[in-house]
């Protein structure tokens, strides 16, 4: 999973791996120095992408409501990428170096962040190319299309949050880290909160994440394995972060 880290222009990068295997439903992958990487398998099907108009706290370009079929099984990170996993593979920082004294989240745990898409997109093919080298030619690793990153938050639920509709808020201290609860102020090592049905962790709060889409508006009819528009103003980033109130 590819991830954004704040509204200031701090990008993220916890990045979401699509793989095509058969039957396993986990795989580990070995990065760099053994470093190993879970994934998830996600099962192929449908579901309603978006939200409604009477939902709570939505933006406006958050429906129409459509059917979306997912007509694969796929494989997601079970966590965000960390800066562990990043730096065995890019071996360095992309941009900033972050610092615990400065009030960074600095440690093998903590998710990757101040990346770019275009710095996640690098990062998918080293790790690729580290894949073929070694022999991991079952798997290929690519950023999420938006309506796979959905699929994959909602497992089989129907309700705002994938924890439920949470009208007041009183329950998604357990599913996330966020502005209500995020103190010292900065993100979390991965994996600290309950994970969803699927068993994926952070997919709302601590980091948001990168999708391979162009941003656009949705369709209002139903649709099968969608990749977004073909240009838009920006790449689509979904689920939150540590600084959402």
């Amino acid at each position: 999973r590819v991830q954004y880290l704040d509204g200031a222009g701090n990008y993220s990068a916890v990045f979401s791996d699509y793989i095509r295997l058969e039957n396993p439903d986990t795989v580990t992958i070995l990065l760099p120095g053994n470093v190993p990487m879970e994934l998830v398998q996600i099962p192929a099907g449908s579901f309603q992408m978006g939200s409604p108009d009477t939902e709570r706290s939505r933006y406006g370009d958050e429906g129409p409501v459509h059917i979306v079929t997912i007509g694969y099984d796929f494989y997601m990170g079970k966590y965000e990428v960390t800066q562990k996993q990043w730096l065995s593979v890019m071996k360095a920082w992309p941009g900033p170096v972050p610092s615990a004294a400065n009030g960074d989240g600095v440690g093998d745990t903590y998710p990757m962040y101040y990346v770019t898409w275009s710095d996640a997109r690098s990062f998918v093919v080293s790790l690729n190319a580290h894949l073929q080298s070694t022999g991991q030619t079952a798997v290929t690793v690519q950023l999420p299309s938006e309506a796979q990153w959905e699929y994959a938050y909602r497992a089989g639920t129907k309700e705002r949050f994938y924890w439920g509709y949470d009208r007041h808020f009183t329950e998604i201290t357990e599913y996330a880290w966020y502005g209500g609860n995020d103190y010292p102020y900065r993100c979390k090592p991965v994996g600290g909160k309950t994970p969803n049905p699927f068993g994926l962790y952070d997919m709302s709060g601590n980091v948001a994440e990168w999708c391979e889409d162009w941003y656009g508006p949705y369709p209002d009819v139903p649709v099968i394995d969608p990749v977004g528009p073909e240009s838009g103003p920006g790449r689509v980033f979904r689920g939150g972060h540590w600084r959402t109130g």
